[in-house]
């Protein structure tokens, strides 16, 4: 009788160990899950930060033609003055 009461203590411990095992994976999966949804977020943060930066490189180019375009009829207006002889 005494070895089927030992039996069951360690059929016990071995059950609280696993209870425990359980337990901290559960903790793991609830903290991999909330570093998910940070990163989710991140993300897209991240996809608007781009779509936002691809918009002002779009910006930046177009400015830059139009200030080429400025520069070239402001070397044009000056050819003309010059051709005045003013």
């Amino acid at each position: 009788m005494t070895t089927e009461l030992e039996r069951i203590k360690v059929l016990e411990g071995k059950i609280g160990h696993v209870i425990d095992y359980v337990n901290k994976l559960a903790g793991e999966n609830d903290k991999l899950r909330q570093q998910l949804k940070d990163l989710r977020a991140e993300k897209k943060d991240m996809e608007e930060l781009a779509r936002r930066s691809g918009k002002l490189d779009e910006e930046l180019k177009r400015y830059d033609n139009e200030r080429e375009l400025l520069k070239s009829k402001i070397e044009a207006l000056i050819g003309q003055i010059d051709k005045l002889g003013i």
